[in-house]
């Protein structure tokens, strides 16, 4: 870290946030948020919605840099880094192969198996494929999302072969082919990284049975134990979280979900390169418990902008 101590060293900052994607109202609000605390600490940063708008204001050499609170498809999978790249423009977080690498679960799962990271079996699924045969063959209970989503948004679990179709069609709604992936049952845990600093992992006990889209942004009685884990299981986590976030070229900040089942084995699920800011996330509850306030975690990942400057 540069250790910057003026705002005006950031130059005018541009936080872009909502966009097209599912995850757009998700953005929105970790968007504002950022944008707040930035302006809390004297930054000059401005709002912006969506990459079209962000594209004309770059060109028009209107900011100096962006801090990217885009979720899902567009902001997260690597077209915006691609566009910022091409002009030139330090950005927060990952690049266009780290980002692209993370949205798309079927490709950070085969990056992951193919270095013998743990994570669950699966198969791909095209549009309008055979979701039973591939059930059947990676064995009931799975889990049926879509392959470039967030949020929770399309997931469903199955236990019998009758719910197999309208989960396939739940995940159909979004771009993309679908995962089915064997139903890991235990607890969740989450970690997040800033910088090459692993925080404090985060074990989430929904009041339901499971951590779905209500669970993440609209519940108020789900528990987040932090740290989720302790001593040697939590280091091991730690370790596991941070070669998962590396093997797939994430760089900046970004947050590792993962499942421990009832043998205590950790079980990668996807990584997220624009994680959520909101009240409810988890990025910054861990960074909270770390002795990191919500301005500091948003002035540290914008610090990491300056890194190439000369």
């Amino acid at each position: 870290m540069s250790g910057v101590t003026d705002p005006r060293a950031f130059g005018r900052v541009a936080v872009v946030m909502g966009g097209s994607s599912a995850e757009r109202e998700v953005s929105l609000t970790s968007g504002r948020a950022v944008l707040a605390a930035l302006k809390a600490r004297g930054v000059d940063a401005h709002a912006i919605d969506g990459i079209p708008a962000l594209l004309d204001a770059l060109r028009a050499g209107h900011f100096a840099r962006v801090f990217n609170i885009l979720h899902g498809a567009g902001g997260e999978n690597g077209e915006l880094q691609g566009a910022l790249d091409s002009l030139g423009v330090p950005y927060t977080g990952s690049g266009v192969l780290g980002s692209a690498l993370s949205l798309d679960k079927v490709r950070s799962k085969l990056v992951w198996r193919a270095l013998g990271l743990p994570t669950p079996d699966f198969e791909a699924v095209r549009r309008g494929g055979d979701v039973h045969a591939a059930a059947g063959r990676v064995g009931l209970p799975v889990v049926v999302k879509p392959v470039w989503e967030g949020s929770s948004v399309g997931v469903s679990r199955v236990f019998h072969d009758d719910d197999l179709d309208a989960a396939a069609a739940l995940a159909e709604r979004s771009p993309g082919d679908m995962l089915v992936e064997r139903m890991v049952e235990g607890e969740e845990l989450t970690v997040s990284i800033l910088g090459r600093r692993v925080l404090p992992s985060i074990r989430i006990v929904p009041k339901g049975e499971y951590y779905d889209y209500h669970a993440k942004y609209v519940a108020e009685d789900t528990q987040y134990l932090c740290p989720g884990l302790e001593d040697a299981a939590e280091a091991e986590l730690a370790e596991l979280s941070l070669r998962a976030f590396d093997a797939l070229g994430c760089e900046g900040w970004g947050r590792v979900d993962v499942m421990r089942d009832h043998e205590g084995r950790f079980w990668l699920l996807e990584v997220n390169t624009a994680p959520g800011m909101t009240s409810h996330s988890l990025v910054p509850k861990a960074a909270g418990v770390a002795g990191i306030d919500f301005q500091q975690l948003c002035w540290t990942i914008l610090e990491q902008t300056l890194e190439g400057d000369a």
